[in-house]
C-alpha cells in the first residue's frame, strides 16, 4: 500500500481516523517537516474509523492524493505522499503490528469528541495495540489527539486508563512508556464534493485521477505540548509551535473563534444568513463579533499583539466565500458548546471582577441562541437545548444556574431585544417587546 516517495519514508506515525482533516492537518504538517536528524523524512500509517472505504481507496491510488488549497483567488494542489500505509479500522492484526513496531514512535488520533466516551471502543482499541507494544518491548509511545477537546490529552490519558480496567501491570507499563500530549488545531476542511473532485484534474500538481483529493482553506495551526515520550518529526519547520503549556492557546481558539462562530451561527440565521462568510460580511454580525472579542480576550493569557493578530486572521479567513462553512452545521450541539465557549470567560471575567457585569458581546450569543431555538425549532441540533416556549431562567438553567441573577437575566433579554429589532426592522436599535411572538 505504498508508492513513489512515500515507501523511502519512516512510519513512525500510526493514524487512526484517516479522514480529510487528519490529511489536511497532520499529513500537511509532517510532509512540510521534511527530513529529521537522520536524513530520513517520516510517513504516516492510517487507519479508517468506521468505513474502510478511505483506505480501499487511498490504498489504490498509493496513497497518494492531492491537497487543494483554497484561497479566495484561486485553488493551489500539492501531491501528497506522507501516507505510506491505508488499512481499514476493521484489521486488528495490522493495528496491532503497527502499535508493536519499534519503528512507531507516535500514534495520533481523530475520532471526534464522540470518540472519547465510553463505549465508543476508540479507547479499546489502544489499549488493544498498547498491550501488543508492551508485550512487544516496542518502547515509549507518544499518543496525541488531534481532536478539537480541551486539555484533549488528559481526556484521551483519561480513557485509556479507564478502558485498560484491572490490568495493573499494563497500567504500570503504560506509566512508564507513554505520554500525552494537549495539543490545539485549527484548519477548516469542508467535505469534498463531486464538482471538487473533477476540477481538482485541472490543476498543476495534482495527482492524476484522484479519487480522494482534501480542500482545505490555506490557514493552518497547531500548538503541541513538550511532552513527547521518544523521537518525532521536525514539525516546528513546518510551523508547528512546541509549547510548555497549550491551555491559553486553548483558550484562544474557544474564546474568540469558536465563541464567534457561535454568535455567528444563532444571529447569523436569525438574520436569514446561511454561511459564515455571509454572517462575517453582515455588520450587525461583525459589530457583536468585536464586542464578543473585545471582552473574551481581556481574560485570555496571551499577548495583546498576539490576540489581534488572531482577531485579524480570523476576518480574513471567515470572509474566504470559496470555503463554504455554514452556520447550520456550527449551530448544533449548542447546549454542551456554549459552556466552555461562553460561560468559562464569562466566569473568569466576573471572577476577577464581581462589578464587570455580562457584556454585550456574551449577552448576545445567549440571547441568540435563546431565540433560535424558541423560533428556529426546526433548525435546532441539540438534546439538550431549551424548549422552543422556554424562558431566560430555563436557558440559564442549563448553561449555568449560576448565573441566573437580576443583572445577566437583564442583559440577556436587553439582548434579545435588539435582536428582535435587528429581525423586524434591520435597525439594532430600536426597542420592542422580547416577549412577543416566542417566550424569547
Amino acid at each position: 500500500m505504498t508508492g513513489g516517495t512515500a515507501s523511502d519514508r519512516r512510519p513512525g506515525i500510526v493514524h487512526l481516523g484517516i479522514g480529510a482533516f487528519a490529511r489536511a492537518h497532520l499529513a500537511w504538517y509532517t510532509q512540510r517537516a521534511g527530513t529529521d536528524d537522520d536524513g530520513r523524512a517520516w510517513g504516516i500509517v492510517g487507519f479508517t474509523g468506521r468505513s474502510p472505504d478511505a483506505a480501499t481507496t487511498l490504498a489504490a491510488q498509493d496513497c497518494r492524493y492531492t491537497l487543494v488549497e483554497r484561497a479566495a483567488d484561486g485553488d493551489t494542489a500539492t501531491a501528497m505522499d506522507v501516507v505510506v500505509a491505508a488499512h481499514p479500522g476493521s484489521d486488528t492484526s495490522a493495528w496491532r503490528t503497527a502499535l508493536a513496531s519499534p519503528t512507531t514512535a507516535i500514534v495520533t488520533l481523530t475520532v471526534t469528541e464522540a470518540g472519547y466516551r465510553p463505549g465508543s471502543g476508540v479507547a479499546d482499541r489502544l489499549v488493544d495495540g498498547l498491550r501488543a507494544r508492551a508485550t512487544a518491548e516496542g518502547g515509549p509511545l507518544t499518543l496525541i489527539s488531534l481532536d478539537n477537546l480541551a486539555g484533549n490529552g488528559r481526556v484521551l490519558a483519561g480513557a485509556v486508563r479507564e478502558a485498560v480496567g484491572a490490568d495493573p501491570d499494563l497500567l504500570a507499563w503504560i506509566d512508564r512508556n507513554v505520554t500525552f500530549p494537549d495539543a490545539m488545531v485549527d484548519r477548516i476542511t469542508p467535505a469534498t464534493t463531486d464538482e471538487d473532485r473533477a476540477a481538482v484534474q485541472e490543476l498543476p500538481g495534482a495527482v492524476p485521477d484522484d479519487r480522494v483529493p482534501v480542500v482545505t482553506e490555506p490557514f493552518a495551526e497547531w500548538v503541541l505540548a513538550d511532552r513527547f515520550a521518544g523521537d518525532r518529526p521536525p514539525w516546528e519547520r513546518a510551523g508547528v509551535r512546541i509549547v510548555d503549556d497549550v491551555e491559553p492557546y486553548e483558550q484562544r481558539k474557544l474564546w474568540l473563534l469558536n465563541a464567534a462562530h457561535s454568535l455567528l451561527a444563532y444571529l447569523g440565521l436569525l438574520l436569514g444568513h446561511t454561511t459564515v462568510a455571509e454572517a462575517i460580511a453582515d455588520p450587525r454580525c461583525r459589530g457583536r463579533v468585536d464586542q464578543l472579542w473585545d471582552e473574551a480576550g481581556a481574560e485570555v493569557r496571551l499577548p495583546a499583539d498576539e490576540i489581534a493578530a488572531a482577531r485579524a486572521a480570523m476576518l480574513e479567513r471567515w470572509a474566504n466565500p470559496r470555503i463554504r462553512h455554514t452556520l447550520r452545521q456550527i449551530a448544533s450541539d449548542g447546549s454542551r458548546k456554549l459552556p466552555v465557549r461562553i460561560v468559562d470567560p464569562l466566569r473568569r471575567r466576573l471572577a476577577r471582577d464581581p462589578d464587570a457585569g455580562v457584556g454585550p458581546g456574551t449577552a448576545t450569543v445567549v440571547a441568540a441562541w435563546w431565540l433560535h431555538c424558541a423560533l428556529q425549532a426546526d433548525l435546532v441540533s441539540d438534546d439538550g437545548s431549551p424548549a422552543p416556549d422556554a424562558d431566560v431562567h430555563d436557558v440559564l438553567a442549563v448553561l449555568d444556574p449560576d448565573l441566573d441573577t437580576d443583572p445577566v437575566v437583564a442583559a440577556i433579554t436587553a439582548a434579545a431585544t435588539r435582536i428582535r429589532t435587528m429581525m423586524d426592522t434591520d435597525d439594532g436599535d430600536e426597542a420592542v417587546d422580547p416577549t412577543r411572538g416566542a417566550t424569547a
